[in-house]
């Protein structure tokens, strides 16, 4: 799949990213995301495979494009009997936030990116669009730090497995009233803290490479996005476990569903009949082949955004995949029209 794919899907980010890029700084995040919706949903029905949305921009009746349960690829096209074969191409579940942190692209700030993750069929936890508790860490805190325990026991556990000081260690938590009492407990252990506004992704997977200065991501954010960090993880051999949150009342900020209960019943029509577990990362990226791509927007702690010059514009791209056991890193120069004198720095 990797072979196969691997050009193809960064092309996909690639597109989404620079689509979005346009819209830095304009204060329209809402444009800044179906842009890049349109532009990633172009890209992928021009790939010869057979993939399926699991998640995506929402349930089928309230996002008009990449929804979840839509089928994307070649065989979409209205002329797919010219060009393909169904039963010859590979079937994929594709995992796709084309503007993850639309805010942080509206208001210009840095950390945004075109993401996806995509398995075989069946290999990515089908995640409702609920909150989720996330913990992500260094693959040498793998197994032995537990979402179960306090900040203060991981932040000794995270301490003892990298060689640091509590106090040399930086967390990142999403800044929200409802992780007022983590940031208190992670502060008064003695470790620092990086609040984000949004865009959670990116400060999960900067756990998995040394020299980010980032070392653990603790706190709620939203369920979709934690899939797409898990498999990211899972093939960088990092930590990450999430743990779905379906009562309004901790999330504080809002949740689709009307109650707690409601939300239950949600996930038990979804067969997920114990609530509370704890999922860990090959868990919900369970495919033998797992990849994520992402694309910077913005500039953040991984890679470049999108920088244009006269004539084209440059992007930076990370590829992960479990098969071959690699992160790459793409530097790519895109020609618009004719080319130009190609900017190189």
């Amino acid at each position: 799949m990797e072979n196969t794919l691997g050009l193809e899907i960064i092309e996909v980010v690639e597109q989404a990213a620079i689509a979005s890029s346009k819209w830095m700084g304009k204060g329209e995040k809402d444009i800044a995301d179906q842009v890049a919706v349109e532009a990633m949903r172009e890209r992928m029905n021009k790939i010869y495979m057979r993939g399926r949305i699991v998640i995506g921009e929402g349930e089928r009746d309230n996002a008009p494009m990449l929804y979840i349960g839509e089928e994307v690829g070649i065989c979409t096209q209205p002329n797919a009997s010219s060009l393909c074969n169904p039963d010859e191409l590979i079937e994929i579940d594709i995992a796709v936030d084309p503007c993850e942190g639309t805010n942080l692209v509206a208001y210009g700030q840095p950390g945004s990116m075109a993401v996806l993750a995509i398995s075989e069929k069946g290999g990515l936890f089908a995640a409702p669009d609920f909150y989720m508790k996330k913990l992500a860490a260094p693959p040498a805190a793998k197994g032995k730090v537990d979402i179960n325990k306090s900040a203060t026991e991981n932040l000794k556990i995270l301490s003892e497995c990298l060689e640091r000081s509590i106090e040399e260690l930086v967390i990142v938590v999403m800044k929200r009233e409802r992780h007022n009492d983590l940031i208190k407990e992670i502060r008064e252990a003695g470790a620092r803290v990086a609040l984000i506004s949004d865009g959670d992704v990116g400060a999960a997977v900067s756990c998995g490479f040394a020299g980010t200065n980032i070392h653990a991501l603790m706190g709620i954010g939203a369920a979709p996005e934690g899939v797409i960090s898990a498999a990211a993880m899972r093939a960088l051999g990092g930590h990450f476990q999430g743990q779905l949150i379906y009562d309004p009342a901790v999330v504080k900020t809002g949740l689709i569903g009307e109650s707690r209960e409601a939300n239950i019943d949600r996930l038990k029509s979804m067969n997920i009949n114990d609530p509370d577990k704890v999922y860990d990362a090959h868990e919900l990226a369970s495919g033998q082949t797992v990849l994520f791509a992402a694309c910077g927007i913005t500039s953040g702690n991984l890679m470049n955004g999108v920088r244009f010059f006269h004539g084209g514009a440059r992007t930076q791209s990370l590829v992960i995949s479990n098969q071959s056991k690699t992160a790459r890193f793409v530097d790519t120069i895109h020609m618009f029209g004719e080319p130009k004198t190609l900017q190189l720095n």
